[in-house]
């Protein structure tokens, strides 16, 4: 047994290191990419093309008219835009957003109230209906929670010069980022996803994804694509792989911004990020066949997997966590045992080799200080949440853990939309509105068991004087602790 509970965790954690390493692999490629730069192309403002501006929500009464009027102040000419209220409401939302619509068509936009009763295919077949309707040559799409710029259309469209290119992302910006050390830490982990991944595998000629939000198609890659498909929770990978597959070039402007509201209560977080990793393994499953049978370079090949798979280290994180206590216990009771693991190797040689494991642990900290040291002056000062941000990847495991496992069997579920309060003050309130997210989830107690759990791993570890062990069990029990107290305190706020 003791062997058997040795290799589960050393296979657990070969796998978390070989995605840590990743890392490194995107900083070689942020170096050999440093000097590569692009000329913006030129268009001829008198000869702009048609656009239509996609706004998809789903009851967000608190957000759904700031959304619209930054949307109406973009820079473009009013004969050349056109607008979709793409609404699949059913509270008052539906009548705000009916008003907004009618307000602006009264100033001379083109702006559309498409309400749907069913939401079939949710997001997806709210922009799939609303594309069949749509005028525009390219097509731009915003979340509820964006407040997109009035130079958003005049720094992407340009693009498009190029008739290859079929998509242009932009980077986001947060509105609410200091808000709480809630907030500041998915500032942290999305900067590190658009600074490095997006940014790189754009220079380096990997596929990137459309973010759902921010960005602009050109509609007929979209159509050439397959349109949108609801088969998975993450209509926007899925889309962006299809088309990159059939040959067209996406484009990430890291100099672009969109600011957006992140999600300020612990629940709405854990279900977009359910929403988000289940979607992705979804998508994995989906067209990574596709993928390894296309014509690309094993390089492309080897990113695109890592980049679609790299959501199953949760349930590994999960094993590391679960085994790490008895694992401690295993080495103190068995270090004078002269036995070999599985014949191959003592006891003392498995934990010298296991020592290597740190690597990954180094190789994320630089990925996330390349990122914050490119778009941050005071960059130092904010690799301070480097451990809040790792404690909270952990503490959202379990969470995501239950993403990966139904993304695998292939249960079906709902696109439950993260909702958003208008929260960017420390004044602002969350707690008394409307879309709160009350029930107590049996994963809140899954979390409070681990930390509960850590508690006496702490105190075994100090019982066996293995303080290399203490350092990661702090995190696991204060990710595991902080996020389930957190679900628990939001879920019954008032």
């Amino acid at each position: 047994m003791e062997d058997i509970l040795l290799a589960v965790y050393f296979l657990s954690l070969c796998v978390l290191f070989a995605f840590g390493l990743h890392g490194l692999v995107m900083i070689y490629y942020y170096h050999k990419t440093q000097k590569a730069t692009h000329q913006e192309p030129v268009v001829n403002s008198s000869n702009l093309p048609v656009v239509t501006i996609q706004l998809p929500f789903y009851n967000e009464l608190y957000v759904v008219d700031r959304l619209v009027e930054a949307v109406c102040e973009i820079d473009y000419p009013k004969d050349k835009l056109e607008i979709q209220l793409l609404d699949d409401s059913t509270d008052e939302t539906v009548d705000i957003s009916r008003s907004l619509a009618e307000r602006f068509r009264a100033q001379g936009f083109d702006i559309k109230h498409i309400h749907r009763t069913n939401r079939q295919g949710y997001k997806a077949g709210a922009l799939k209906e609303g594309l069949a309707a749509a005028r525009g040559e390219f097509v731009a799409i915003f979340d509820a929670d964006f407040i997109p710029k009035s130079d958003f259309l005049r720094k992407t469209i340009p693009y498009f010069v190029d008739n290859k290119v079929g998509m242009v992302q932009t980077r986001w910006e947060h509105l609410n980022e200091d808000y709480s050390y809630l907030t500041k830490a998915q500032a942290f982990a999305l900067d590190g996803h658009f600074v490095i991944e997006q940014q790189i595998r754009h220079k380096a000629g990997f596929f990137i994804n459309f973010n759902g939000t921010a960005g602009i198609w050109r509609k007929s890659t979209i159509e050439d694509a397959g349109n949108w498909h609801s088969d998975t929770l993450a209509e926007d990978l899925d889309l962006s792989y299809r088309a990159q597959l059939k040959g067209w070039r996406f484009v990430f402007l890291n100099g672009v911004t969109s600011p957006a509201e992140l999600p300020a209560d612990i629940n709405s977080l854990k279900t977009q990020q359910f929403r988000w990793t289940k979607g992705a393994v979804e998508t994995a499953k989906k067209l990574l066949p596709s993928v390894w049978k296309s014509g690309l370079s094993l390089k492309h090949k080897l990113e695109c997997t890592v980049h679609l798979t790299s959501n199953i280290v949760f349930p590994f994180i999960m094993m590391v966590a679960f085994l790490n206590v008895p694992i401690v216990v295993i080495k103190n009771t068995a270090e004078s045992n002269p036995k070999q693991m599985f014949g191959l190797m003592s006891y003392a040689d498995f934990y010298s080799i296991m020592s290597i494991f740190v690597l990954a642990s180094i190789s994320t900290f630089l990925f996330y200080m390349y990122a914050q040291r490119a778009i941050y002056l005071d960059w130092q000062r904010r690799l301070l949440l480097f451990p809040v941000f790792m404690a909270g990847s952990m503490g959202l495991a379990v969470n995501n853990t239950r993403a990966v496992i139904e993304a695998i069997i292939g249960k079906r579920t709902e696109f439950k939309r993260t909702p958003k309060y208008a929260i960017k003050q420390n004044g602002d309130d969350w707690k008394k509105k409307r879309y709160v997210q009350r029930k107590v989830s049996w994963i809140v107690i899954v979390e409070l068991a681990f930390a509960a759990y850590f508690v006496f791993g702490i105190a075994n570890s100090f019982r066996y004087a293995e303080i290399a062990a203490i350092p990661f069990q702090l995190m696991f029990l204060f990710g595991f602790g902080t996020v389930g107290v957190l679900s628990l305190r939001h879920a019954i706020s008032r």
